[in-house]
């Protein structure tokens, strides 16, 4: 097929590490023989003048490409604004929900309404969680539960790095939705081992601040320096408020690492207690007693490894593929 990408997240130089799931994907897609354009957002126009500026020329790159290259489909990330691009490109599209574009129904003025369109006209919708498909507004044509996947070759089981443990990893925004305040307040109970926080954002200094001993912040981290700070961990935490799918716990569980992940969203749909711990996001002595937990899993954990191999990016590749192939035949009634 001939498909065009359009995604408002896709890795920059500013944000290398913004969308890259989708990029990973998108090669994906090529390996297996598919030929793909993109039309993409630079992460760097945000303002309440760039940004619209900013879907305005990308609606023309699409238009162009579409034009140009006459795509069977148009392959999109995000419902809106980017939903409305693609459904002004000028080519059917399928459109993937990744979650904060579903939580703003309702919280953004006007979103509700443009949602709702741009999920009826779509041929088909995809969202990456059970969690998220539940909570779709609109009449969608046809819906599908597909995740971006996680690439099992870059993020691939490994033993168990030499040291005292027990070393506890958490990575993504500094943002009030992950959690960090509770999560190093659990930690904080232990007594023992140490947390390495990797990334960078608003709450950044406030949680510094906070920090008790024993925890260390990278900062913002490049994408390729992801599986070495996997391996040098041994349990991954991520108890978000809400996680929509949990893209960076895959990682981990690809890696062989066992996780602490929030039952609200997306992980309770694979996350089972062979290779982590599920606990509720607001309650800091269930994280604490879900982190000691955690650790008392093997190292490297093959039921973690197992369970990341049915959630493959090649297999998500296929899955999208097949969808995309029976939109585009007409197969999908």
């Amino acid at each position: 097929m001939r498909i065009l990408l359009l995604s408002n997240m896709y890795p920059s130089r500013e944000r290398p590490e913004y969308g890259v799931f989708v990029k990973r994907l998108a090669e994906a897609l090529r390996a297996r023989g598919h030929e793909l354009d993109e039309a993409v957002l630079e992460s760097g126009a945000r303002g309440r003048l760039r940004t619209p500026l900013a879907y305005l020329q990308l609606l023309g790159r699409a238009r162009r490409l579409v034009r140009q290259h006459h795509p069977d489909v148009i392959y999109a990330h995000y419902l809106v604004p980017t939903g409305l691009v693609a459904m002004a490109a000028g080519a059917p599209f399928v459109i993937t929900a990744h979650g904060q574009d579903v939580a703003n129904v309702g919280t953004v003025p006007l979103v509700g309404g443009l949602t709702r369109r741009v999920v009826s006209r779509a041929a088909a919708v995809i969202c990456v969680s059970e969690y998220l498909a539940l909570r779709l507004p609109g009449h969608p044509r046809r819906i599908e539960v597909i995740d971006c996947g996680v690439d099992t070759e870059t993020f691939a089981s490994s033993p168990r790095a030499e040291g005292e443990g027990p070393r506890y990893l958490v990575a993504g925004t500094l943002s009030e939705r992950k959690n960090l305040g509770r999560l190093m307040e659990a930690f904080g109970r232990l007594g023992s081992g140490t947390l390495t926080v990797a990334g960078a954002g608003p709450l950044e200094a406030e949680l510094r601040a906070a920090a008790p001993e024993r925890v260390t912040f990278l900062g913002r981290v490049e994408p390729s320096r992801m599986p070495e700070l996997y391996r040098a961990c041994d349990v991954y935490c991520q108890p978000s408020l809400v996680e929509p799918q949990g893209q960076a716990l895959l990682e981990a569980l690809a890696s062989g690492r066992p996780v602490v992940a929030t039952r609200v969203g997306g992980p309770a749909e694979y996350v089972t207690g062979a290779c982590g711990v599920l606990v509720d996001p607001l309650d800091v002595a269930a994280i604490a007693e879900g982190m000691r937990a955690a650790a008392e899993l093997p190292v490297p954990c093959s039921a973690a490894a197992e369970v990341a191999q049915r959630h493959s990016i090649a297999r998500s590749a296929e899955l999208v593929e097949q969808l995309l192939a029976e939109v585009t035949s007409g197969g999908d009634g």
